[in-house]
């Protein structure tokens, strides 16, 4: 019978296939064969019509349920391809030696700083920035009608689009809706390179506001099938986003043939992250400030239980990743933020060999430009850092009673990644005495 399911399944993922491809290859014919004047878009950043948020809203209503019942298909498939044991060398690939990188991380981890590794890689390469914040976005606001599972679900998929150079999954999430496959709403648009080329800069239309315009070039909204047309002519994409929690479940994303995916999971020190965070989002973190003053933290406290969580998930993902399971097996890279700011070059070209990707003249300059700056050019969002400096910074902002507070529910994700307890608060504020456990990651 499990046999019989797998065929079926099989059937119809084949089908998607040559449909997704089908879809793709026709727009950008149509594209080559005449290129497509972007239209007049709202002259607002975002329309929030009740018409037009009311119909998003139902249409991901109605996706979100014909999702959960593929959830279904797609643990049936990993039950079949539990007992298969992949080829390491890649054989069973259908990528063509193109690389699918995904730098996966949490907030104020760094990961802005080291996405721009790839970002800055070169030509080859088509680098994206926290694209699934259109998806989170609108998954929030239909709340009522998700749960965790089937976002996961939903990330996963929009992912594999984009890695596949199809815009269309994620068209769905941006808000307003894109015409023609045009839109000005593109979030941090300026923070990819391959959107801001020559090839994808759309003639400018007047009084159209662009939130994320590009610095380099003056370019009007985003024609997403130029963008595919572009992703399509690289060699190598990569992916940054902070809201992929759960490793397993990217397991169909891994395996699918057409793709050869590397995932870089980057990790940080809880109490940096805290502390960053209350700068960053000062105020989302008023009752982290609130304790700090008076120093008494309720360990009870919802806000202390989502820290716990937050912990829990990033170690549990990070425990699947070490333990190298088939599908993951030398396609998965734990790297601490810490390890980065303290060694960037040889970081750096660690993660470019463990992709197979060359380490390009452009992105190891980038790193010698940007790991010794100044401290006016070090914004709390700035990817110009004096890297060394920026691990230690934490130990001076955040006060000890809430650096306990994190030892105490994030113990066990500390101890894996090898970040030391403190036990008083001159030696949190001692940086002769190091926080950090040489350790390797395998």
């Amino acid at each position: 019978m499990k046999t019989k399911y797998a065929i079926v399944f099989i059937c119809i993922v084949a089908l998607v296939i040559i449909e997704k491809e089908s879809n793709i290859l026709s727009r950008v014919s149509d594209k080559l064969t005449q290129r497509q004047i972007p239209q007049q878009t709202p002259q607002t950043p975002l329309d929030n019509s009740n018409t037009t948020q009311n119909g998003s809203l139902a249409m991901l209503k109605i996706l979100l349920s014909k999702l959960t019942g593929a959830m279904v298909n797609y643990s049936s498939m990993s039950e079949e391809q539990e007992d298969q044991d992949p080829d390491d060398s890649g054989a069973y690939s259908f990528s063509g030696g193109r690389k699918h990188i995904l730098l996966m991380a949490t907030t104020r981890t760094g990961s802005s700083f080291v996405g721009e590794f790839f970002n800055q890689h070169g030509g080859n390469m088509f680098y994206l920035f926290e694209p699934l914040w259109h998806v989170e976005r609108m998954l929030t606001a239909a709340s009522e009608a998700n749960n965790g599972t089937v976002s996961a679900g939903i990330y996963r998929d929009v992912l594999q689009g984009l890695f596949l150079c199809d815009f269309s999954p994620l068209e769905k999430f941006i808000s307003p809706p894109p015409q023609d496959h045009v839109t000005p709403a593109l979030f941090r648009r300026e923070s990819s390179l391959s959107l801001c080329e020559e090839s994808v800069c759309s003639p400018v239309i007047k009084d159209v506001f662009e939130r994320y315009h590009c610095k380099t070039r003056r370019c009007g909204p985003v024609n997403l099938t130029l963008a595919s047309e572009s992703c399509l002519s690289k060699q190598h994409h990569a992916i940054k986003t902070v809201r992929v929690h759960q490793l397993e479940t990217l397991q169909p994303l891994v395996e699918d043939p057409r793709l050869d995916v590397r995932v870089i999971q980057l990790v940080r020190d809880p109490r940096a992250i805290l502390a960053s965070r209350m700068v960053a989002f000062s105020s989302k973190y008023r009752t982290w400030k609130a304790w700090a003053q008076d120093g008494q933290v309720p360990e009870d406290d919802e806000e202390v239980k989502r820290l716990r969580g937050n912990c829990d998930q990033i170690r549990l993902s990070a425990e699947v990743g070490l333990r190298q399971p088939r599908w993951l097996r030398r396609r998965y890279m734990l790297v601490r933020y810490e390890d980065i700011a303290r060694y960037p070059m040889q970081k750096a070209e660690e993660m470019y060999r463990f992709t197979g990707i060359p380490f390009s003249p452009q992105a190891r300059e980038w790193i010698l430009r940007n790991t010794q700056t100044t401290r006016e050019a070090s914004g709390i969002y700035s990817t110009q850092k004096n890297s060394s400096e920026q691990a230690e910074k934490w130990r001076f902002n955040i006060p000890f009673t809430l650096a306990q507070v994190v030892q105490r529910v994030c113990g066990p994700t500390m101890e894996l990644f090898g970040y030391r307890f403190v036990h008083d608060e001159s030696t949190l504020m001692n940086r002769s005495v190091s926080l950090l456990e040489e350790k390797l990651f395998q």
